[in-house]
């Protein structure tokens, strides 16, 4: 196949709509099923390349949930803890695959973002990762291959419409890259930069202990950042992306969005959220929609005579300012990651009420010192990478 007629562009009315190849030559992808559009493979494709360097830089395989070209999350496959399966709705699966531990973790994180994602995982989808697809509001997938009872489970979602795209892995892009906008085209080489250990050799704090795991953390943290919508800043624990904030033209508003979407995972956990009293015919969605709300300054949307009845089996108590920081206190040893450098110490202290110990960034402000100086403070780790992850 050398090109695929599209439905219609980015809206209904940009047509006519197609993907292809330049020079001439094959697709490297097969659309088992399904009729993907013009954002489902801008999506497909920048995740398929996010899980593809999750797994050449952790040896594990990997998933993200992407939405309107930014991933909503991304994981690796790490097993999953009785608290984190109980928050992503996956307690009643038992023991999950490495893979599906990766997509379950990845769509957990900010569930509410990844309400009609597009997936992508580096490994073949096996039953375990198409069983969780399929109870999701999902736009498709894209994996390397798919075992053939999974790709069952998977084309009789969405009354057969559900899109289901396999890659070529062997596939390797052109080093140039082109663009058209306004008539014009841009070429630029593509970004392959490679991160790794040395990415973060550049320890620039009085703490210059990175462990193990934050390291990882650290390369998960950088590697979302390659595919996320500039501005943008990742808080990233245990193997997993838990706050992502992207296309913010402040620096600030990145930390500060990221860091809102690390606390609700985190407050998630907490014992008031998880005893939450729902009734038993509350729909997945609604459920979702119910914490967001109930965790956030809008409580009294879920908890107002007249609304908590339909949500709730009885009322629960209000999840007090105080409570949320004394839970949130608890949270530590996450990972930062910035996709350019931090203009001012502002963002530490931001990171620093999420649980941020170890950040990478590439330095290069005329306020280095006073961003060194804030990690000093809490005795933070930051390594200076030199190098800006800007993505449009």
């Amino acid at each position: 196949m050398k090109e695929l007629e599209l439905k219609y562009g980015c809206n209904p009315n940009q047509k006519p709509s197609r993907i292809y190849m330049a020079d001439g030559g094959e697709l490297p992808i097969q659309v088992l099923n399904g009729r993907p559009g013009y954002i489902n493979f801008l999506d497909a494709f920048n995740g398929w390349q996010l899980v593809s360097e999750l797994k050449k830089a952790t040896g594990l395989p990997a998933a993200t949930s992407f939405k309107h070209v930014s991933p909503a999350g991304a994981a690796v496959g790490l097993p999953l803890t009785e608290t984190l399966a109980k928050i992503y709705w996956v307690d009643d699966l038992g023991e999950l695959s490495p893979l599906a531990s990766a997509y379950a973790r990845a769509r957990g994180a900010d569930r509410m973002s990844s309400f009609g994602d597009f997936i992508s995982l580096s490994d073949v989808c096996d039953v375990d990762t198409a069983r969780l697809i399929k109870r999701e509001v999902s736009d498709g997938v894209i994996a390397p291959g798919y075992e053939p009872e999974a790709l069952d489970i998977l084309k009789a979602k969405k009354n057969g419409n559900y899109n289901v795209i396999q890659i070529d892995p062997e596939y390797v892009p052109e080093k140039l890259e082109h663009k058209d906008v306004f008539g014009i085209t841009f070429e630029q080489g593509r970004n392959e930069l490679k991160i790794d250990d040395e990415f973060f050799a550049n320890v620039v704090t009085e703490n210059k202990e990175l462990t193990e795991q934050a390291k990882i953390d650290l390369a998960i943290s950088m590697i979302t950042l390659k595919y996320t919508q500039s501005n943008s800043v990742c808080f990233v624990k245990d193997g997993q992306a838990i706050g992502i904030g992207a296309g913010q033209q402040s620096r600030i508003h990145c930390t500060r969005l990221a860091g809102q979407k690390a606390d609700n995972w985190w407050l998630r956990q907490s014992p008031q959220v998880m005893d939450l009293p729902f009734v038993d015919s509350i729909r997945r969605a609604d459920r979702d929609n119910a914490i967001d709300l109930y965790i956030g300054e809008d409580y009294m949307d879920v908890l107002s005579d007249g609304a908590w009845q339909a949500i709730f089996k009885e009322k629960p108590e209000v999840f007090t300012r105080e409570a949320k920081r004394e839970w949130l206190d608890k949270l530590e040893d996450v990972a930062l990651g910035s996709d350019a450098f931090f203009p001012f110490g502002d963002n530490i202290e931001r990171a620093h009420r999420s649980g941020v110990k170890y950040i990478a960034q590439p330095g290069g402000s005329v306020r280095d010192d006073n961003v060194i100086d804030t990690c000093n403070k809490y005795g933070m780790a930051m390594a200076f990478t030199g190098l800006r992850l800007f993505h449009h």
